[in-house]
Order: C-alpha cells, then sequence, then structure tokens
C-alpha cells in the first residue's frame, strides 16, 4: 500500500530569495489480511467451529480487536437483511451480542497466537447462513472481513471424512494380509502332512515285501540247526572185527564183533 503524505510546508527564505519546503511522511498504514474456512458443514445439535485467523505487521496489543457477524441465508429470519454482530472482543476480554447467539458463542483462539475462532454450541437449522470474521490492529484498521458459509444439516447429509475412509482402507488390507497368512498355514500343513502320508506308505509297501526271503532264510537257518547235534562235538566212530582162532580157516569162525566208539571229549 503506498504511504500516506502529509501536506507539504514551503517557506520563502527572504535573505536568499530561494523557497525552501519541507515534506513531512506519515507511517504507512499497511492492510491486516483476515483468513477462514470458505464454507463449514455442521451437524443439527453438535459443536462446530468457525476457525478465523490474521496477519499483521503490527504487535497485537491491548487496542487489537475483534467483531463476528452473521447474516442469516433464510429469508423469514431476523437477521436476514443486514450482518448482526454476535460476538465481539477487545481489551482480552469478549462481549456477547445478540440474544439468539448469546449463550451459544464461545471465543476460543489465543489472539497473541493471532487466532480469533470462536465455537458455537449446539448448531441449529437457524445458523444456515454467512458469518463475518473483522480484526483491528491499529494501526492495521484497513482490511476486508473473511466470510464462512455455514450449513447445519442432519447427520446423514455429512460427507464421509478421508481419514475415516484411510482408516477402513488399511484395516482392509491388514485384515487381507492375516487372511491371505492363514490360508497359506494351512496349505503349507496340508503339503508336508500328504508329504509324510506318502512316505509312510512308502515304507509299509517295502516292509511288507522284505519278509519273505527273510523267512526263508530263516527257515534254512532252523533246518540247518535241526541238523546240528546240541551235545559236543564227536570224532569219527571206528568199527573193528577181532578173530581169535589164528587159523587160517577161521574166517567161517566169527566171534561176536565187538564195536569200539571213540569219541572226542
Amino acid at each position: 500500500m503506498e504511504p500516506k503524505w502529509s501536506n507539504i510546508v514551503c517557506k520563502r527564505v527572504l535573505l536568499t530569495g530561494f523557497t525552501l519546503c519541507v515534506v513531512l511522511v506519515t507511517k504507512p498504514s499497511l492492510a491486516i489480511d483476515i483468513h477462514a474456512d470458505p464454507e463449514v458443514m455442521m451437524q443439527n445439535g453438535t459443536t462446530g467451529t468457525l476457525r478465523c485467523t490474521f496477519k499483521s505487521s503490527e504487535v497485537v496489543s491491548s487496542s487489537t480487536s475483534v467483531t463476528w457477524s452473521f447474516q442469516s441465508s433464510q429469508p423469514d429470519n431476523q437477521f436476514s437483511k443486514a450482518p448482526y454482530v454476535i460476538f465481539y472482543f477487545s481489551n482480552g476480554k469478549g462481549f456477547p451480542g445478540q440474544d439468539e447467539f448469546k449463550d451459544r458463542v464461545q471465543f476460543i483462539g489465543d489472539i497473541n497466537k493471532r487466532d480469533v475462532s470462536i465455537q458455537l454450541s449446539p448448531a441449529q437449522f437457524s445458523d444456515n447462513g454467512t458469518f463475518f470474521c473483522d480484526v483491528k490492529n491499529p494501526p492495521d484498521v484497513t482490511g476486508t472481513p473473511a466470510r464462512t458459509e455455514l450449513r447445519v444439516v442432519l447427520k446423514e447429509s455429512l460427507p464421509q471424512s478421508n481419514t475415516a475412509m484411510i482408516v477402513g482402507a488399511v484395516c482392509g488390507a491388514l485384515l487381507l494380509l492375516v487372511l491371505i497368512a492363514v490360508a497359506a498355514c494351512i496349505v503349507m500343513r496340508v503339503l508336508h502332512n500328504r508329504h509324510e502320508y506318502e512316505g509312510c506308505t512308502t515304507l509299509e509297501s517295502m516292509s511288507s515285501q522284505a519278509p519273505k526271503p527273510r523267512k526263508k532264510v530263516e527257515s534254512n537257518l532252523e533246518g540247518s540247526r535241526s541238523t546240528i547235534p546240541s551235545g559236543p562235538l564227536q570224532g569219527p566212530v571206528i568199527y573193528a572185527q577181532l578173530d581169535h582162532s589164528g587159523s587160517k580157516n577161521s574166517f567161517h569162525k566169527m566171534e561176536p564183533v565187538v564195536y569200539a566208539d571213540i569219541r572226542k571229549n
């Protein structure tokens, strides 16, 4: 913003014949920037916040003032003709305006942080309209009030929050991952059990075929065991025939034969 110039003071110096002009410049007055949400939706009967902040080159002081006004969008409403002050803040104190908002408007901002927001509780359908936020911070007093269009609706008409959608999507993804992990564990367990069952079946088939030659061998072993005497080892048996006649013709005269059994112990 261009600075405001004061009047030019000029004086003629008689001795020299020259005219001396002194230009006095006043301190420039900058515009204050006020910001608010363009549109706000509230559920009927609940508590809502109307946010408003400002930027000023001057230090906030006790002379800083805040004015909230309201103009209804309903033609039959008493506040539809022009904006009416519903809240005023100055010297660190708040002053309620019209009786319609007297007990429902509360200052929740921090003027030192350049926050001049208010809270509306409870919101009513008669609050549908435009709210104006105006701040003066001398010498910054030139600025355009911020506007907020308020819509009070039923719960069913409120748009879904992006945060709720994101949280729902994340929970759904986590649930899907859990289901996939459980399904993978079940499949791996089934495959593992099937592998063990096939191994057991193979061993059983091999064991059912192996005993046949084993029985044959055992039968041979048993046969061989039956031919082996259980007692101590025996030597050869020697049979001897003795002739006691001493004659040549004693072939036909034979004595009883004595058999001798010689065994090794």
